[in-house]
């Protein structure tokens, strides 16, 4: 007999895993569209106003259930939009090695509120997964155990982002009657309006141009349909089923994903520290569902 409950855990740490790759290659596109020469402040909302264009079909097809859902829906997919946001200007502000390093607190983060909110232990486990995790993170970037303290504006964003994500993650696991797809509409659409209002505040005349958006569909389009729209709604599913720690060590393949497609497409360095790294950080992620499985094995073992 299948056991659902143990199959939905898997897919989700995977969906987890899934996400956090998708993630790591956010800046690929982010970049080449400021490098058409879209203002800074202004590439994010093109970003993130393409996917939700793209699911307005979608948001007409489902508006009863977005309803239905009320504030209590829109202020789960408000907080992990806004995440979003805080996280992608960051890196307009601040050195993106920074940005990440304080985003990437959100396992410690995750795992406090969700000892206060949701009541979940804080085993040795999870501990010794974050050391690994953090201190993996500390070497790919040649920081030793030096870390950055924040010092500017991008810094202070990208640790807040990093706080609200934890946040978001507790609020996916106490909505799970939401489904992931009403989530990914109003996350794009809370990322859109926040990034906008940022637009508008801070660089109100430089507005792209029709001429210099309209290009840009031809490659963002299916990036956006094949790999960023499952990405985000594998970011909404899988949460919604694990213990919010664990999904910020697992959202941590942003990191591998994000060295290795630095060395490729940017000309980063990739040797014995980025590996070493990329190692320990794979380690904390495979250390609690490897744990489970040998758990589970002698559960069986004993039993029969």
């Amino acid at each position: 007999m299948i056991n659902l409950s143990k199959n939905t855990d898997l897919l989700a740490r995977l969906a987890c895993l899934f996400a956090g790759a998708i993630w790591g290659l956010f800046w690929i596109p982010l970049r080449a569209i400021a490098d058409t020469g879209i203002h800074g402040l202004w590439a994010p909302l093109v970003w993130f106003g393409v996917p939700t264009c793209c699911l307005i079909p979608v948001i007409i097809w489902r508006w009863r259930h977005l309803a239905a859902g009320g504030w209590s829906l829109q202020l789960t997919a408000m907080t992990a939009g806004l995440a979003l946001t805080l996280y992608t200007f960051s890196f307009i502000y601040t050195e993106v090695v920074r940005a990440m390093l304080l985003f990437y607190l959100t396992p410690v983060w995750s795992t406090i509120l969700a000892r206060l909110i949701l009541g979940d232990a804080i085993t040795g486990l999870r501990i010794l997964a974050m050391t690994l995790a953090i201190t993996g993170m500390l070497i790919i970037f040649g920081l030793g155990m030096n870390f950055p303290i924040p010092r500017n504006i991008g810094d202070w964003l990208g640790l807040a982002s990093g706080m609200v994500w934890a946040l978001a993650a507790v609020k996916l696991r106490q909505s799970d009657k939401f489904a992931a797809i009403d989530l990914t509409c109003g996350f794009f659409g809370w990322s859109m309006l926040v990034a906008l209002a940022a637009c508008l505040v801070l660089a109100p005349h430089a507005v792209p141009s029709a001429a210099e958006i309209i290009p840009l569909l031809y490659w963002m389009v299916p990036i956006i349909v094949l790999l960023v729209l499952p990405g985000a709604f594998a970011s909404l599913w899988g949460p919604k089923f694990l213990n919010p720690g664990l999904v910020g060590l697992l959202f941590m393949t942003e990191i591998i994903f994000g060295s290795i497609s630095a060395a490729l497409f940017a000309g980063e360095p990739f040797g014995s520290r980025e590996v070493s790294g990329i190692l320990l950080i794979a380690s904390a992620s495979l250390l609690e569902p490897v744990s489970d499985l040998l758990r589970a094995r002698r559960a069986a073992r004993n039993f029969s």
